[in-house]
């Protein structure tokens, strides 16, 4: 069980590693193309017909510096994830998860039966103590009475 537990944590991790990933890789495209200028890509054939205000895309010197940093991000969360997979156990064959399987059904099964006899039981017990209850009363009731003459 406690391993069960651990191979769980580790695909939490790995669920929260992807959706750093997945954030990270959002990021980058929102700055990529925000922060961006327009430019010229092979000569002359299809001009550059607009341009952004200065203050809205980075120095070619700083967007490269930033575009390399951002792949160094992707690149350790995407080996964080990686390893993290290869972390994850092999999966067990079909015959042992059929057993396994089959041995909480019946574990399922037997809990069923016992939970179902505690509740006869009890409804049995309850139905005992109100009868000894209303003997009680009614005993109690008829010398109250019998005695009030």
């Amino acid at each position: 069980m406690l391993q069960e537990l651990s191979h769980m944590d580790r695909i939490t991790q790995l669920q929260d590693e992807i959706q750093q990933l997945l954030t990270i890789m959002a990021s980058t495209i929102v700055y990529l193309t925000s922060r961006a200028n327009f430019v010229q890509l092979n000569g002359s054939e299809i001009p550059v017909t607009k341009q952004r205000n200065p203050e809205k895309y980075d120095e070619p010197e700083v967007f490269e510096a930033n575009k390399k940093e951002l792949v160094t991000d992707l690149m350790v969360k995407a080996k964080q994830v990686e390893y993290l997979i290869q972390s994850l156990p092999e999966p067990e064959p079909e015959e042992e998860q059929e057993k396994r399987l089959r041995a909480l059904d019946e574990e399922m099964t037997l809990a069923n039966q016992e939970y179902i006899q505690a509740v006869a039981r009890s409804k049995d017990l309850h139905a005992q103590i109100s009868s000894v209850l209303r003997l009680m009363l009614q005993e109690t009731d008829s010398g109250l009475v019998t005695s009030t003459k």
